[in-house]
């Protein structure tokens, strides 16, 4: 249990580092997330070969797999929208409602009783984020899109909770990221014609920061959090990734200056979500305790 924490609150480190490096990436959203599904797609298929552990599945296994690589490739649209179209803290801060969606996906998927604990933590959780921004409709349109994007995160992580029971973390994250990239490349053209753009190459800048957030950001993250997901519920990893937006926020302050949002209310807030994931964290132990 120690080393599955260990992992987790790594992935959840490296998380942190994401949305400051979709606000640094010049791109829009479509082709940040293209651009990082391709990169880390092709390394893995090198890195997997050469380990030798690239498995071939049937189709069968290959669908339940690649649907849940949809939903992760628009997660990251719906975050990465969100923070072009406001900032890092508000897109960081409304991916934090993915524990309350996880409250609620997680029962209704996996067909078990709520947990009234989950559903009052996630709720403290949605406090701290109404309390640092006021009910603010500055950014409407990027708190939208941040909620929507918390949604889809909640739908992969207990997705995943099924698939790791089946495949290996190796295979579900290649297949995944894989299928996402495919699904993406053939929208790719609708997309652009919805949202065009000046160039659809990034600059030398913008592929350095590509290849952190393919490489640090998207396999090391994801490989370590599913191996805590062996070990650790949906609800628990979930939580603990609301985490995240204190290192992007912090961040965002230094290198972006978003320092206008350091008020009391900020503390109070940012001081809810970091308890509902100590309360958490506390009863995980209980729990292990008693069992």
């Amino acid at each position: 249990m120690k080393k599955a924490f260990l992992h987790l609150h790594l992935s959840v480190f490296l998380a942190g580092f994401t949305g400051i490096l979709g606000k640094l990436i010049t791109l829009n959203e479509g082709l940040l997330v293209w651009y990082r599904l391709m990169i880390t797609s092709i390394s893995l298929l090198i890195l997997f070969r050469l380990q030798g552990k690239l498995k071939i599945l049937p189709w069968k296994d290959i669908a339940p797999i690649g649907a849940t690589g949809v939903v992760i490739a628009l997660h990251w649209l719906f975050f990465y929208g969100s923070i072009k179209y406001s900032n890092v803290s508000i897109g960081v801060i409304c991916f934090s409602l993915t524990s309350l969606f996880t409250a609620f996906f997680d029962p209704l998927i996996n067909r078990r009783r709520f947990d009234m604990a989950e559903m009052g933590l996630s709720l403290l959780t949605l406090l701290g984020i109404l309390l640092i921004f006021h009910f603010d409709t500055q950014y409407r349109t990027g708190i939208i899109l941040g909620i929507i994007s918390a949604m889809f995160a909640a739908l992969f992580t207990v997705f995943n909770k099924r698939l790791i029971k089946r495949f290996d973390t190796s295979t579900i994250t290649f297949y995944e990221l894989s299928v996402g990239f495919v699904v993406l490349t053939l929208a790719m053209p609708f997309y652009l014609q919805l949202f065009p753009v000046a160039s659809i190459l990034p600059s030398s800048m913008d592929l350095i920061y590509l290849l952190i957030l393919a490489w640090a950001c998207t396999i090391c993250m994801y490989l370590l959090s599913m191996s805590a997901l062996k070990k650790i519920s949906p609800f628990t990893v979930n939580l603990c990734f609301n985490l995240e937006p204190v290192y992007s926020i912090f961040l965002a302050f230094v290198l972006f200056h978003e320092n206008k949002y350091l008020n009391s209310a900020f503390y109070a807030g940012l001081g809810c979500i970091l308890l509902s994931v100590v309360l958490q964290m506390a009863r995980v132990a209980k729990d292990r305790t008693l069992s």
